[in-house]
């Protein structure tokens, strides 16, 4: 009897938007063959909604939401097959409500094979009680192509201060950060909002790696240490110089990588350690950025083909 893994559960899931359980029940019938678990649910009309739940989604939207009482932030990427559909308006909405859901129910993951609190399974008021994985189903049958969340960051202030997003080219992009100040009254600032909301499009157009130096990650910077070195030895530089060569680069990379020592995009003069110092005296409070993702939209998915031609041949031999 093959191990049925959880990840060979989610592949057959992927390839053919079948449940969970008939997924794992069609892989244990067939020992852990793919395809004849795949011939399997299609037998039973378990697969039916195989040709779309299998395609690629590369396109779709980031979305941001921070909640009324400005204490949860939400940054989501859904996505889709073609930009078409991420302009759909019933697309739009089920994003939206979706990240609404999200900061109201607090998921820990998307799905139930990546550990307890699945998104997926969830009850969704929006659409009835019916679970999200059910109403996007749904969705899927209506629009026409396959829609899948994708990822989410849910997250709660951690003392006073307040959360920010930006998103750009209409969700192509997307930013969530927290920013912490002293005490409340500081944190409704509206200079800490509009800092916040540069900083914001800082990260987007910067796309820093992290907050400080100390928070990049050991293996980075030696990989970043070990490529410098490299170069340097290749250009033929004397061994004597060579250590100081690479420090010096070293220093570049952290000013390109880390958000606090790039340059303020909305003055080259400062930095943004610079400018959150100002606004700190200026409001007679602490600043500091606690956080941020950033998010571009299908980054590391696979995309799909620009032969539209080559598609739906692919798509009518496979009917």
């Amino acid at each position: 009897m093959a191990n049925i893994t959880a990840s060979m559960v989610k592949e057959l899931r992927e390839k053919t938007g079948a449940g969970m359980l008939d997924c794992k029940n069609a892989l244990t019938e067939s020992n852990g063959e793919m395809e004849a678990a795949i011939d399997h649910l299609r037998k039973k009309g378990l697969a039916a909604a195989a040709k779309k739940s299998g395609r690629i989604t590369s396109e779709g939207l980031v979305g941001a939401l921070i909640a009324a009482d400005g204490k949860t932030g939400v940054l989501l990427e859904v996505n889709c097959e073609t930009d078409f559909v991420a302009r759909n308006p019933d697309f739009q909405g089920y994003v939206k409500a979706l990240a609404e859901h999200i900061a109201a129910n607090k998921p820990k993951v998307v799905r139930p094979e990546e550990g307890d609190g699945a998104l997926w399974t969830q009850p969704w008021a929006a659409y009835g009680n019916r679970s999200v994985g059910d109403a996007t189903a749904d969705l899927i049958g209506k629009i026409g192509e396959n829609i899948s969340p994708r990822r989410f960051a849910r997250w709660e202030l951690s003392g006073p201060g307040r959360f920010s997003s930006y998103i750009h080219m209409g969700g192509k992009l997307g930013v969530l950060l927290e920013v912490g100040t002293a005490n409340e009254a500081a944190a409704g600032n509206d200079k800490v909002a509009q800092f916040a909301k540069f900083l914001g499009m800082q990260i987007a157009a910067a796309n820093p790696l992290t907050v400080t130096r100390e928070q990049v990650p050991a293996a980075v910077l030696e990989r970043e240490r070990a490529i410098y070195k490299q170069q340097v030895i290749d250009s033929g530089k004397p061994a004597n110089i060579a250590d100081k060569i690479v420090e010096g680069k070293i220093s570049k990379f952290y000013k390109d990588s880390c958000v606090i020592e790039q340059e303020w995009v909305h003055d080259t003069s400062m930095t943004v350690g610079k400018v959150l110092a100002a606004l700190a005296k200026e409001i007679g409070s602490d600043v500091t950025i606690r956080r941020f993702v950033r998010w571009q939209l299908g980054e590391g998915l696979e995309k799909r083909s620009n032969d539209i031609a080559a598609d739906v041949a692919a798509q009518l031999k496979g009917k």
